[in-house]
């Protein structure tokens, strides 16, 4: 339960809002226990055919019949007593003693009788006397009163739900854009070891059952133990003996709850995990519709589904069961507590007796309409208690949310921000590798002793084969991730004491998946400079080739939203505003990865002729397959399995490095074939 806490200190920011709730949640508890008080007085209406006013006359004169008999019995008591003040010995103490006793008993007995008889007076003087004189009026009336009571009631009761409601909302907007923000800020590595899916289950799935444990906190946690206890304290004022022995089975309910909402966290987590899983089949098969149907794998994407829709419902169901099971087991302690106190009010009242088992339970005999008053004060007891039945193991469920959302919101970024760091400008002097490795996985190294020194403005082409690392060591520059030893040095800052936002502003990346947003064209474009204008995004658009097409081919033109048009734009469309989104950012660095590996000739050729334009006066590196894109690099890198092993010109690599050899004759071959 850390971290529900935790939670629940992120609300406490809504306190006012909390407090004015549990004032609202007092009132309409108040009235609930003040409703069930009507039972006493109609009873005694429909029972005796007589106004309250006559029942409370003849209450008042049996009183204070029942009181002058008191005050007799103690004059007596207290003339004997100082007869036995004369006597000598022994006897005259003890006799002394059991006087005494006596008469302390019948002062107590007086004193009840005389507070009965006041609270029967001030009844008679504020409230009865404005009712009406015939028995049927007076019981509209009462009724009449009820009706008001339960509409502030319910008036009460909205309130109370409402500002429930709005601190749950308000302070699950707040944890999901603390949750976005925090894993937007850790870096590539960390989102390697989550997939996607499982983030968004825990933006969505586990946000809405921690808000549902809030709202059962402040809003039934609150709301049905103070109409119990309403009920419980009308109940002890008529019998707090009997009252007593309703609660008597109170622990071993607590005690059995106890051990239902521990199994039911454990049972949670388990149906968290698995809505995860449901996430991650149902992202990869709608991503990848055209690889399942292309290879007709819909009768196995279907069974992977069934299978895990399976497992998720056997464990939902285990979370059914365990939910359903309280309610039953606290209900059942409930109805055997009413049962118990009834059975001992009955016999109080069948035999007009005060003791039972030689305990004195009420101090006078209870009369029958008295025993279904305090019956029915239990009854509405058991109803509050049975609807908090599941509210242990709904806490429990949001605590095995909250568990899993602070897992993720717990973790550090191990590329840090450096607020403090030297801000980077354009680069002005060289890139420099200095021993540079690098591996995800400790056993099976990336990079090893990458030593590379790149001027300003000059173009660098890398080339290799398919895992030699060649996206790495760029994702090292841009510092998506850290070397694991040597720095990269850029006009001899290491990076890693630089301001990250800094040196990420003069980069500027064009990467074989053109990744655009449901957005406007223009908004696209404009990603890495929000504040530019119209003019700026055309011209950038123009500079990469896209303004034409953006033009005459889109309906709305720079205002048409990418999700309007879906998957009419060919890759070359998208990779050209994917490039006029770096070409309006401006960078002094630029990586190109793979940025024409999914296009056609023409898209290719109007891509090469805008790089080659932009590229002049920054410093450009080209990850490619297509060796036509090197003719615009200066020098060319060759890596093999994590090390350089060769750098040179196109002419000087074709005459030293046999794998530069076979990386460029092997287009050739591929068309010849």
């Amino acid at each position: 339960m850390k971290n529900f806490f935790r939670v629940l200190r992120a609300s406490w920011k809504y306190r006012k809002q909390l407090i004015i709730s549990i004032f609202c949640a007092f009132i309409a508890a108040t009235f609930w226990g003040l409703n069930l008080t009507i039972i006493y007085p109609v009873l005694e209406i429909l029972g005796n055919n007589q106004t309250l006013e006559q029942y409370v006359d003849t209450e008042i004169q049996s009183l204070t019949i029942q009181i002058d008999e008191l005050n007799r019995e103690l004059e007596e008591h207290r003339k004997e007593l100082k007869i036995r003040e004369t006597w000598l010995g022994g006897v005259r103490d003890r006799e002394m003693q059991r006087i005494t006793g006596v008469i302390v008993v019948i002062e107590n007995k007086k004193d009840r009788y005389e507070s009965s008889r006041w609270r029967f007076l001030q009844l008679k003087n504020y409230v009865i006397r404005y009712l009406p004189d015939s028995p049927f009026n007076c019981l509209a009336a009462l009724l009449g009163f009820v009706m008001i009571g339960v509409v502030i009631r319910a008036i009460f009761e909205f309130f109370q739900e409402y500002l429930v409601g709005m601190v749950m909302t308000r302070t699950l907007y707040d944890m999901r854009n603390q949750f976005f923000r925090h894993v937007l800020n850790q870096d590539l590595r960390q989102f390697q070891e989550n997939s996607s899916s499982e983030l968004m289950s825990r933006f969505t799935n586990d946000m809405e059952i921690l808000g549902s444990g809030l709202k059962i906190l402040y809003g039934r946690m609150i709301a049905e133990p103070l109409r119990a206890l309403s009920c419980i304290l009308i109940a002890c004022w008529i019998s707090w003996q009997l009252t007593l022995l309703f609660m008597v089975l109170v622990p071993l309910s607590l005690f059995l709850m106890m051990r239902i909402s521990r199994r039911m966290k454990r049972a949670t987590r388990r149906v968290l995990d698995r809505m995860s899983s449901l996430i991650k089949i149902l992202q990869e098969n709608f991503h990848g519709i055209r690889i399942v149907k292309g290879f007709t794998m819909e009768s196995h994407e279907r069974r992977r589904f069934c299978e895990a829709t399976r497992d998720y419902r056997d464990k939902s169901m285990r979370v059914v069961m365990i939910d359903a099971l309280a309610g039953p087991i606290v209900e059942l302690m409930g109805v055997a507590a009413v049962i118990l106190a009834l059975l001992a009010g009955a016999y109080l009242v069948l035999f007009q007796t005060q003791f039972l088992f030689g305990i004195q339970m009420s101090h006078s005999p209870l009369q029958m309409e008295t025993m279904i008053q305090l019956f029915a004060l239990l009854a509405a007891t058991a109803d509050p208690v049975r609807k908090l039945s599941s509210v242990y193991t709904k806490l429990q469920s949001a605590a095995a949310a909250s568990d899993r959302i602070f897992t993720i919101m717990e973790r550090q970024p191990l590329v840090t921000v450096n607020p403090d760091g030297h801000e980077l400008g354009r680069v002005e002097k060289n890139i420099e590798f200095r021993n540079v490795c690098f591996s995800y996985n400790p056993m099976r190294p990336i990079l090893a002793n990458i030593d590379l020194s790149v001027k300003s403005g000059e173009c660098i082409g890398i080339v290799g084969a398919n895992g030699s690392g060649k996206s790495t060591l760029l994702s090292l520059l841009a510092r998506f991730f850290d070397p694991d030893h040597g720095s990269i040095l850029i006009d001899g800052y290491d990076i890693r004491t630089v301001h990250l936002r800094s040196l990420r502003t003069q980069i500027g990346m064009v990467t074989q998946d053109a990744i655009l947003f449901d957005e406007t064209i223009a908004n696209n474009i404009a990603y890495g400079n929000r504040f530019a204008t119209s003019q700026q995004i055309e011209e950038a658009a123009k500079r990469a080739y896209a303004h034409d097409f953006i033009v005459h081919k889109l309906p709305r033109g720079y205002d048409t939203r990418i999700g309007e048009i879906g998957n009419s734009l060919s890759g070359g469309e998208k990779q050209r505003i994917a490039l006029a989104r770096t070409i309006l950012r401006n960078p002094s660095i630029l990586i190109l990865d793979e940025f024409t590996s999914q296009i056609d000739p023409v898209d290719d050729h109007l891509i090469h002729l805008a790089l080659k334009e932009f590229k002049v006066g920054r410093t450009t590196f080209i990850i490619t397959h297509k060796m036509h894109n090197l003719q615009i690099a200066d020098l060319i890198v060759v890596i093999n399995q994590g090390k350089i092993e060769a750098v040179g010109t196109h002419e000087q690599l074709m005459a030293i490095c046999p794998l530069y050899q076979q990386l460029f004759e092997a287009p050739k071959l591929n068309k010849a074939a």
